[in-house]
């Protein structure tokens, strides 16, 4: 089981910025599969961003295409959601996760299935 914590959500206005970091407490934090995951109030939670063990594969939703990007630090245990051009639909909790994920399952966009561990959220709220 990976620790996740998650910090970097708050209140910005539409098209400003805000990057979120996950930190995850594991020895071998190198060999997971990171993802970013939302849940707005009253939906369900939805996929956003996942990068590969090595930084070297990264998916996205289309929705969030060209204004997030995602990205991790193996030596810091730390996976990155920079966040820009934010609109108000991208108000949710933001969920980072953790899992043992292949690529072959990576680049179809994983469900939330494919992700063992979870961090408790952060929310981001973008204003009109």
């Amino acid at each position: 089981q990976v620790q996740l914590v998650e910090s970097g959500g708050g209140l910005v206005q539409t098209g400003g910025s805000l990057r979120l970091s996950c930190a995850a407490s594991v020895r071998t934090f190198s060999s997971y599969a990171m993802g970013w995951f939302r849940q707005a109030p009253g939906k369900e939670r939805e996929f956003v961003a996942a990068v590969s063990w090595s930084g070297g594969g990264t998916r996205y939703a289309d929705s969030v295409k060209g204004r997030f990007t995602i990205s991790r630090d193996n030596a810091k245990n730390t996976v990155y959601l920079q966040m820009n051009s934010l609109k108000p639909e991208d108000t949710a909790v933001y969920y980072c996760a953790a899992g043992r994920v292949p690529w072959a399952v990576l680049r179809r966009n994983p469900g939330d299935s494919d992700f063992g561990s979870w961090g408790q959220g952060t929310q981001v709220t973008v204003s009109s």
